[in-house]
């Protein structure tokens, strides 16, 4: 059961060692039970400060009159807080000791432990944000680039909220009509009310079907793309990583199978979170290592969105290279010609040319772009980049005709269930079914789109939201 009426206390920063620990405090007695284990270094009370106001002082265990920490307390009252309650945030040295004792003075003194986005949600239950802007807040410290951090900045702010409570009013708008057309039969909707019904409803559908489609491309820039370096050993996928990542992540060395595990980083281009995952070379291998390490380069591929399949230029192809473009032709992919540093340009298209001829007409292969590079010295990076960035996102902009990104998994659901309702309650007026049914179609779109802001909601979806924040927030 959710309650929002007692006082909560937790550690807001990583644990660790670190110049500043963060303790938040907030409920009806924060001030008072951390005035319980405060002594200004004035004397002053904490119950008489002003409001947003920080105080010098040191956390002491009166039971014994031993000084844990010297701090810096911030004030600050209802309404004008975080959570909308009176709130105390403690900064204490940012060692172990001192910031968990002086949580465990606050906890003896009255305050019980947040629960996982305590914060949060109480900020929710009180008004001060809707449930987009809640779950931005997640986005926002989980963001693994600086678009990413800007679509959750831009949720944080409420423009998605203000979105779905444009469409839910035109929405209720056609309700009412309906409604009122039930309650009161003799009055038949005119000509000039079925124009703006189905007026409503086409500004309805393009707003959602258009929140939809930016899904396709919002989701890719909050959640990232898993993408796997492919190929023989020795061909360079090792060297590849280390120039994408620019730094020497892998091992790199002549001998074939020098890769046996699964190596994982991130990379950004162009904003998109790349998960880039460097395998080990698909062979029959040598000896149980190397079949362990095959094993997973094979699991890397089913579970990839995109397959980077790498050639080695100076070699012929041969029908280990068509076994492995077969196990990866089910997925996006692109096919990185590397060591163009070896052979001279000519050479690169006469490989490319051959490599067309030589892959059956219906491997999905033969249209794949071809990307020329030199993992040693860098050449061709930059165009392999922008080609897996457009292979992910496809052409065009990044902003949908409504300038929002949805990023969000249920919020798409959602979306797609109220414009599923809502084209059902106009098949329903147009086939000459009972208003009633109308009726019911449009509460049930207004019920979708009240579920994504928080208007309509129940406990589990609260718990399942809030269980991913990290306790403190």
């Amino acid at each position: 059961m959710v309650v929002n009426e007692d006082t909560i206390a937790a550690i807001s920063t990583p644990i660790g060692t670190g110049g500043i620990g963060i303790i938040r405090i907030s409920g009806p007695d924060a001030i008072e039970i951390v005035q319980k284990v405060f002594r200004h270094k004035k004397g002053t009370l904490l119950r008489s400060v002003k409001s947003h106001t920080i105080h010098y002082g040191f956390i002491i265990d009166t039971e014994n009159n031993e000084t844990i920490d010297e701090c810096l307390v911030s004030v600050m009252r209802a309404p004008k807080t975080y959570t909308r309650q009176d709130t105390v945030e403690i900064n204490c040295h940012g060692g172990y000791q001192s910031i968990s004792r002086t949580l465990n003075l606050l906890l003896k003194s009255g305050a019980r432990p947040a629960r996982p986005g305590e914060f949060t949600l109480r900020a929710f239950l009180e008004g001060r944000i809707d449930l987009t802007q809640a779950e931005a807040v997640i986005d926002l410290i989980n963001a693994k680039t600086d678009y990413a951090r800007k679509l959750a900045l831009s949720q944080l702010e409420g423009q998605v909220g203000k979105k779905i409570e444009e469409v839910r009013q035109r929405l209720i708008d056609m309700a009412a009509l309906v409604e009122a057309q039930i309650d009161f039969p003799e009055d038949d909707i005119g000509v000039g009310d079925a124009e703006w019904f189905n007026n409503q409803y086409n500004a309805v559908k393009e707003e959602l079907t258009g929140l939809l489609r930016g899904f396709e491309t919002g989701h890719l820039f909050r959640d990232g793309v898993s993408v796997a370096i492919i190929g023989r050993p020795n061909v360079g996928k090792s060297s590849l990583l280390n120039r994408l990542l620019q730094k020497d992540r892998a091992i790199v060395t002549d001998m074939p199978g020098t890769t046996r595990d699964i190596i994982e980083e991130y990379l950004n281009i162009n904003g998109l979170p790349v998960r880039i995952i460097d395998t080990a070379g698909i062979r029959d291998p040598s000896d149980k290592i190397e079949q362990e390490g095959v094993r997973r380069s094979l699991k890397s591929i089913e579970s990839a969105d995109v397959v980077l399949l790498v050639f080695d230029l100076s070699e012929d192809l041969s029908d280990a290279h068509r076994e492995i473009i077969n196990l990866a032709s089910k997925k996006k992919g692109l096919i990185v010609l590397n060591k163009i540093d070896i052979v001279g340009a000519n050479s690169v298209e006469a490989f490319i040319s051959k490599l067309k001829e030589w892959l059956d007409k219906d491997t999905a292969a033969n249209s794949v772009m071809s990307c020329p590079i030199s993992a040693l010295t860098g050449e061709g990076i930059e165009g392999l980049k922008d080609a897996l960035f457009t292979l992910c996102l496809g052409q065009g902009t990044l902003i949908t005709e409504s300038g929002l990104l949805i990023t969000n998994e249920r919020h798409r659901d959602l979306i797609d269930k109220a414009l599923v309702s809502t084209n059902s309650a106009m098949d329903s007026l147009k086939t000459g079914m009972p208003l009633e049914i109308t009726a019911l179609h449009l509460r049930e779109a207004l019920e979708h789109l009240g579920e994504i802001t928080g208007i309509v909601t129940n406990e589990e979806v609260l718990q399942n939201i809030f269980s991913r924040f990290c306790i403190g927030k």
